[in-house]
């Protein structure tokens, strides 16, 4: 199947954050070790940082995937933003629909992420990915990406 990446409308963007948050704020609890509040607080101050002004905030990036039938599989938020000048794009979310999984479409949402960065001129792209996501683990892996840090913890309660 082909794949197209456009950018998101307003009514995605409103369900993309509608997904994204409580997603991100249980990743962020689980990691953390947070409460669902306290880390529901985080992943929302995060947001509005990096989104500052949605859609149109400079450097970030906000597409949908849709299929060659115009169905909506999935979405990408790439920053080519360039934090204290280095030259590298960012990953902050690749999503695939559930039911669209296993079809190839995260693949092609990556590689799309890579002409992206080259097209801005970027010579390098970083994602960060949360170590229970064995699937996303797997599939960065297989894209050759390398672990450039790692944090580990352990629970005593």
């Amino acid at each position: 199947m082909t794949l197209t990446l456009r950018s998101m409308t307003d009514t995605e963007y409103a369900a993309f954050l509608g997904r994204l948050l409580p997603t991100y704020a249980a990743d962020i609890a689980e990691a953390k070790g947070l409460s669902a509040d306290a880390a529901r607080a985080d992943a929302s101050k995060q947001l509005d940082e990096l989104l500052a002004d949605g859609m149109n905030t400079p450097g970030q990036l906000l597409y949908t995937a849709v299929d060659d039938e115009a169905r909506a599989v999935g979405v990408l938020w790439l920053s080519t933003a360039t934090p204290g000048g280095a030259p590298t794009g960012f990953i902050y979310d690749i999503e695939v629909h559930e039911s669209q999984r296993g079809k190839g479409y995260g693949r092609q949402i990556m590689l799309f992420a890579e002409q992206e960065c080259r097209r801005h001129g970027l010579g390098s792209i970083r994602l960060n990915v949360f170590g229970p996501n064995l699937v996303a683990r797997q599939l960065y892996e297989s894209l050759g990406y390398e672990i450039t840090s790692q944090n580990m913890a352990k629970r005593l309660v």
